[in-house]
């Protein structure tokens, strides 16, 4: 009884990410350890990718940039399995090169890749505001995600939905048991099984089935198995969760399967 996950593309203007973080976390030069926080250093793309898979499948992930610019990214952006594509400056039309390759392309798949229903546009800049409503146009669902600071008003507005990379970490709710209340074996799906649950919230799911959540689960560590963890199904994992007193559980009258009601309250 899950929603139907959507298929997601993912284009991003990287200069314009990159630059609109740098402005917000300049180089501490001389900095104290207690300030300089290791985090704050690079931009994170698994952080943004993780957000995106909260939303369906991500099947088409494209970075365009000056790689030779961005040399420490090149390495994370290929673990990440982002396909870099490389558009090297050429004086002042550089920049605009890039633009204009992510838009052809971001277009190509639109019109050739039926299935492909949600667009991620990750840039701030309002040059993309046609293409936005070009997607639209044909549609798609079209998904932005920039930096506060560097972000168009204009082009916010023309999505139907804008992440801001600095609300990457808030979470939609928290649970009330502290990871040194778990066994240690467990630890591990139960903080997926947590993290997918506010996803779920984040994403406004009222009713959060149980293979919903096992869906969730999936996309965010693709080789998720309950059976890696000691159960034979599923259903022990939500139950297991429940006596831990992380999630609170129902029953579907209907189908007879679980329903997450939500994180637990501590009483």
């Amino acid at each position: 009884m899950a929603e139907e996950a959507h298929s997601l593309a993912v284009f991003i203007d990287f200069e314009n990410l990159a630059i609109g973080f740098e402005r917000e976390h300049p180089a501490r030069t001389g900095a104290s350890p207690r300030r300089a926080k290791k985090s704050d250093d690079t931009l994170d793309v698994n952080a943004i990718l993780e957000r995106l898979v909260e939303k369906g499948k991500v099947i088409v992930k494209r970075a365009y940039a000056d790689w030779g610019r961005f040399e420490k990214y090149r390495e994370k952006m290929h673990d990440a399995g982002v396909q870099m594509m490389e558009i090297p400056e050429r004086g002042k039309t550089g920049k605009n090169h890039a633009d204009i390759q992510l838009c052809v392309d971001a277009m190509d798949l639109c019109w050739s890749k039926e299935h492909v229903d949600t667009f991620v546009i990750v840039s701030g800049d309002s040059d993309f505001t046609p293409l936005v409503a070009k997607l639209k146009e044909n549609g798609k669902s079209v998904i932005g995600l920039g930096m506060k600071e560097s972000t168009s008003d204009l082009l916010a507005s023309s999505c139907d939905e804008f992440i801001y990379y600095e609300d990457l970490g808030k979470e939609a709710a928290t649970p009330t048991v502290t990871a040194t209340e778990i066994p240690k074996a467990k630890r591990p799906v139960m903080k997926l099984l947590v993290e997918s649950v506010q996803a779920l919230q984040r994403e406004n799911k009222d009713i959060m089935y149980s293979s919903l959540v096992k869906d969730t689960m999936k996309r965010k560590q693709p080789a998720f198995s309950e059976s890696s963890y000691g159960y034979r199904t599923f259903q022990a994992v939500l139950e297991d969760a429940e006596k831990l007193g992380l999630v609170s559980l129902r029953v579907d009258p209907r189908s007879g399967t679980y329903v997450v009601v939500g994180l637990a309250e501590r009483k």
